[in-house]
């Protein structure tokens, strides 16, 4: 790639803050999967649910000083599998949230759950706890695909988990794999298929990566060839879409109306707080934007003394922040919010973006900016034309 400059590009000048969102992370797992990157642990014995909750009403309290006065719009609680907290600590979590911070009336809290970890009756007391919206890792329906992945639940018990969150809640989303060890594109197909069946309104189709750190890096399995992995990418596309489900986020597809708030924010480069074992945050003031993170060990997150790792993002990183989301939109993003959430002008990224217009990967007009079919099926190459001139040669993330 040749890098372009940014052109002169100033100091930050943020006219109003964004959206704020709250992330609450819950780090234990029963068994942590082998291609699973995520700051997760595996459970030995109880988990101290009530000195957890205490622990993340601290880091709120601590953290009220740089979110004070800004509502709330979405809660969204993540690990890990927050579904083995019981009902009675959710409540006591969000009773707490509630109590230091100004949540909107409306706010869309989501929990995710695991099947295996969950039953009727825990569904119906998410939601009395005030949890709306719930987000299920099954992965597959192939009791085959999920030996392959090391989940601790069976196809039957995927089932069971999204009729009985059903049950309780009108909005759940279910979480899909493709490309698994030895999957063929009629087995991916399958589980679209069956997916379909519940009718649920959003679903997250998601490549398995092998990542660093895991176990499928250091012992790698037999994956599908790129160009058969592609090929399932494109089958979810159609088939999700000609059931009726839009696709407007790289691995996101719901029904009209029912587009994942929380995670809209994340891609409209919103702010977040972010509490718990290694979670992470995005802050923004009139004239910095911060990231923040916590310490990853939970006991060490626990005893209260690890400081927080903030930092202000340098200005020259905030136009390849800000596409890194954006850009996943399948339908971009008004030229209007460059600069309502960098605080830059758009112009100073007016060479990378006829660089990527040059190549096919981006389209442009007077409002919107958005991703080709091509530069959304090869989105590294896309950012790449962001990347900080120090960081030409890095490999984007995404």
């Amino acid at each position: 790639m040749i890098p372009v400059a940014l052109e002169r590009p100033g100091s930050v000048k943020l006219d109003a803050l964004p959206r704020l969102a709250l992330y609450v992370h819950i780090p234990w797992c029963v068994r942590k999967c082998p291609y699973c990157d995520f700051n997760s642990h595996e459970r030995s014995g109880a988990l101290p649910e009530a000195q957890y909750i205490d622990r993340l009403m601290l880091d709120v309290e601590a953290a009220l000083p740089s979110v004070w006065g800004r509502r709330v719009s979405s809660v969204f609680i993540g690990g890990g599998t927050p579904s083995l907290f019981s009902p009675e600590s959710i409540d006591a979590l969000l009773s707490g949230a509630r109590a230091r911070l100004a949540l909107e009336p409306d706010a869309e809290v989501t929990l995710e759950a695991n099947p295996g970890t969950v039953e009727a009756a825990r569904f119906r007391g998410f939601r009395s706890a005030g949890v709306n919206r719930i987000s299920i890792g099954i992965q597959s329906f192939d009791d085959r695909m999920l030996a392959a992945l090391g989940r601790i639940h069976s196809a039957d018990e995927a089932r069971r988990a999204i009729d009985a969150a059903l049950a309780s809640f009108d909005n759940v989303n279910i979480d899909l794999m493709y490309g698994l060890p030895s999957q063929t594109a009629a087995m991916a197909r399958a589980d679209l298929e069956q997916a379909l069946r519940f009718g649920v309104p959003h679903l997250s189709a998601y490549q398995l990566t092998i990542e660093p750190n895991t176990v499928f890096w250091s012992r790698p399995p037999a994956l599908p060839e790129h160009d058969v992995a592609a090929d399932m990418q494109l089958a979810a596309e159609e088939v999700l879409q000609g059931a009726g489900y839009e696709h407007y986020e790289t691995s996101a597809f719901a029904r009209p109306g029912q587009h994942c708030r929380h995670n809209l924010n994340y891609w409209e480069f919103g702010d977040y707080l972010g509490i718990g074992a290694g979670a992470h945050g995005k802050i923004s003031f009139p004239d910095r934007v911060t990231r923040h993170a916590r310490a990853k060990q939970p006991t060490e997150y626990m005893k209260g003394n690890a400081p927080v790792d903030a930092r202000t993002v340098p200005v020259e990183e905030l136009p390849f922040e800000f596409m890194l989301n954006a850009l996943r939109l399948v339908e971009g993003f008004d030229v209007s919010l460059f600069s309502q959430r960098t605080g830059l002008p758009l112009h100073i990224v007016e060479g990378r973006l006829a660089l990527a217009e040059k190549k096919g990967l981006l389209s442009r007009d007077w409002k919107r900016i958005r991703p080709t079919e091509r530069g959304r099926h090869f989105l590294n190459e896309l950012l790449e034309a962001f990347l900080p001139d120090t960081r030409a040669s890095a490999p984007a993330s995404g």
